[in-house]
């Protein structure tokens, strides 16, 4: 017989219940196993017991919560069910059980909610929405639910319904840290990164090792320059989860800024290793590659990201780009460049492009530039000239500056336009509309492939003329734009197919494509090396990713000549400047010749040029900036002249300079003027007396002569719009 005090220590369901919701999970499930023990057909006591096993053993509670259901088929029962199912592997099984409670409680919001949680885990993000949106509209206070639709929307592309229902996830939950995250994922895709970084330090303070946080934050903070925050969230985000691919990657990226390419690959590679098939980590990849030189890997990375994901435009934009570095075959740089258009361009191009810019071909122009390069950059030896020189009464100067990092060089230019307007934050659909408010008449685009490009604001067509200039003499392959600039050098008038290489019209400036002001006060000039040296020191001081092995091909008849000579180049630390050794032995110039220097601030970089006798153009892609930076401090540069344009840049700049007899049509040709140069000393050492003033007195630093001749080209691309009815065919016609 049981004794009394027995019977009063037997727990009831109730017990049961309380423990559990008071977090006494252990004395949950220990009442659970009595109340079982006692009855087996207890289905409430079955149930619990499921869900207290469901983070310790998911197939234990299945068959649990199952027993409860085979002996009453709850609705609550079948939601936590369909939670011990893997949302994945086992989403069909997790589907039906879901389905079941709604037949039973139709208006059942947690089911509804788990349901379309289900839906999004396969990729069917409507359907999950609308499921969400039913929920809401049930329980309008249920935080989980509008977290849940927020971040359903978001990859959707709804930006503004998705940060209303995270903005009200967090009012209902404001500790609720994935809310924070995610709210702030929808502004930095709206391009709002400043208001997205408050978000993110508030979150950081609410969960300082939230993983997803740490990734977003430390992003923003590398974006603005914050590197060593950025360094250390990243790393303390990979130190928590070593497992997560999102963490390498992004801490992969911190190290390319850095210059350390060897840790920048090695991240890269844990995130490829641990997801093979992570689209933006082997276009990060592919980066650290062509930083290290080594562009031919770098371009499978790019390849191998668009296996993985075809519709990745970074990945592609940095194929098109690094394209150009590859090869001279021009037509097989504009089909690359067409393949982009057509696959990321097309969304925009189906939509008929309307102006309202009064056609009168005498007026005074709004001209609109739009860079994330206004600032102490390259491309700014190039505006900053053009600009200052700018007739104001003719022409109206608008500038778009998506800089990250706005600096003194930035707030020159901003001194020497009309408007300056400052778009870091807006996205490309907002920056679009922003320039036909501002009744832009021609939009120039300084940066065409190259990083942090505006493409898919090009592809909209918010002004009536576009045109591509300065980035690189290429072409955009996209008919959004009309026109590229160019000079007769780059593409000589005439030559069969030259023009068939660009999708634009190609407008040649009369002398050149660039115009020269160095940023610092002119350097003192040294002799030539040469001469207390006993022996010529060449140099290339351009980026890496030239070095192809066209360009050791192309120098290996010269070291052959010159026995005595020695080189410089420009190379990160570490494997990168092993494998070029490697790879310049096999041309068969001994690394005993060979000397490297890291990139360098701009002064220090151009007092390297002191050190060097000659420079050593690239090739297919030749020196441009770099060129022109050895031209400016005393150092001659050969050129291989090939079939682009990039590839007769040296060509162009030579030929302004009047010193066209260093420019050479093939290898052979090359070696020759190389090493008749370098046999030649007293005729090097005049030519590095006398370059600076060669220089100055050329159309290469002639800011006025060349802005004038911009604008002329700018006025006839104007005067060809007037003559059109706006969609390309003659007005009247």
């Amino acid at each position: 017989m049981t004794s009394p005090s027995a019977q009063e220590a037997v727990p009831t369901f109730a017990d049961a219940l309380a423990a559990w919701r008071n977090g006494a999970h252990d004395a949950a499930r220990s009442h659970c196993a009595q109340l079982i023990a006692a009855d087996p057909h207890n289905a409430d006591a079955l149930h619990l017991a499921g869900v207290c096993d469901l983070e310790r053993d998911r197939l234990a509670a299945r068959a649990l919560i199952g027993r409860a259901i085979a002996l009453r088929e709850d609705p609550h029962f079948l939601v936590n069910f369909a939670l011990t199912c893997d949302r994945h592997a086992e989403n069909d099984m997790a589907v039906a059980a879901l389905t079941r409670a709604l037949a039973l409680k139709p208006d059942f919001t947690h089911a509804l909610n788990n349901l379309a949680n289900l839906y999004d885990a396969r990729g069917e993000r409507a359907q999950a929405a609308a499921l969400l949106e039913r929920v809401v509209t049930l329980e309008p206070d249920y935080a989980a639910a509008h977290y849940n639709l927020g971040s359903v929307l978001l990859p959707l592309g709804d930006l503004a319904r998705a940060e209303a229902e995270l903005r009200r996830a967090v009012e209902l939950a404001p500790a609720h840290v994935s809310a924070w995250n995610n709210l702030a994922s929808v502004l930095i895709a709206g391009n709002r990164k400043s208001e997205a970084q408050t978000l993110l330090e508030h979150a950081h303070a609410l969960a300082p090792d939230s993983i997803d946080v740490l990734i977003n934050l430390g992003v923003l903070l590398r974006n603005v320059g914050r590197m060593d925050e950025a360094k250390a969230l990243l790393a303390r985000a990979v130190e928590l989860a070593p497992g997560n691919a999102n963490a390498w990657n992004n801490y992969g990226n911190v190290f390319i800024e850095l210059g350390d390419s060897d840790a920048a690959l090695q991240a890269f590679a844990r995130a490829l290793e641990i997801r093979p098939d992570f689209a933006h980590a082997w276009s990060n990849y592919g980066n650290a590659l062509k930083a290290a030189g080594d562009l031919e890997a770098a371009i499978d990375a790019y390849r191998r990201a668009l296996v993985c994901d075809a519709n990745n435009e970074g990945a592609h934009c940095n194929l098109v780009y690094a394209t150009m570095f590859a090869t001279d075959d021009g037509m097989a740089i504009r089909a690359e460049a067409q393949r982009y258009a057509a696959r990321h361009d097309a969304p925009y191009l189906a939509a008929p492009a309307q102006h309202a810019n009064v056609p009168d071909p005498a007026r005074r122009l709004r001209i609109g530039y739009v860079s994330p390069d206004f600032r102490n950059h390259c491309q700014s030896l190039f505006t900053l000239p053009m600009f200052a020189q700018h007739d104001r009464a003719a022409f109206e100067i608008v500038c778009y500056a998506s800089v990250a990092q706005p600096d003194d060089v930035t707030a020159r230019l901003g001194t020497l336009v009309d408007l300056w307007r400052d778009v870091r934050d807006f996205d490309d659909a907002r920056l679009a509309q922003q320039i036909r408010d501002d009744g832009i008449d021609i939009l120039v685009d300084l940066t065409m492939h190259m990083a942090d490009t505006r493409r898919a604001l090009f592809a909209r067509r918010p002004a009536p003329v576009q045109v591509a200039w300065l980035a690189y003499p290429g072409t955009t392959g996209s008919p959004a734009t009309g026109w590229r600039l160019t000079d007769p050098w780059l593409d000589p008038l005439g030559e069969p197919g030259i023009d068939a290489q660009y999708t634009e019209r190609s407008l040649r400036l009369p002398d050149t494509f660039w115009c020269y002001a160095p940023f610092e006060a002119a350097q003192s000039m040294n002799e030539l090396p040469a001469l207390t040296a006993g022996h010529i020191t060449f140099g290339c001081l351009n980026n890496p990713c030239k070095l192809t092995d066209a360009t050791f091909a192309l120098w290996a008849g010269v070291f052959a000549a010159l026995a005595d000579a020695r080189l410089v180049l420009m190379a990160p630390a570490g494997a990168a400047r092993e494998r070029l050794l490697a790879r310049l032995a096999a041309h068969g110039i001994e690394a005993a010749r060979v000397r490297f220097v890291g990139f360098q601030p701009r002064a220090d970089y151009l007092s390297t040029w002191a050190q060097v006798d000659i420079a050593l153009d690239t090739f297919p892609y030749n020196g441009h900036t770099t060129s022109l930076d050895a031209f400016w401090m005393g150092v001659p540069v050969p050129t291989r002249v090939g079939r682009s344009a990039a590839s007769r840049a040296g060509l162009s700049l030579l030929s302004n300079l009047g010193l066209t007899e260093l420019a050479a049509g093939d290898d052979a040709a090359y070696v020759r003027t190389v090493v008749a140069l370098a046999r030649d000393l007293p005729r090097l050492a005049a030519l590095r007396a006398g370059l600076r003033a060669r220089m100055a007195a050329s159309p290469l630093m002639d800011a006025e002569r060349f802005t004038r001749n911009i604008e002329a080209a700018y006025r006839l691309m104007w005067r060809d719009w007037c003559g059109q009815d706006g969609r390309g065919t003659p007005r009247g016609a």
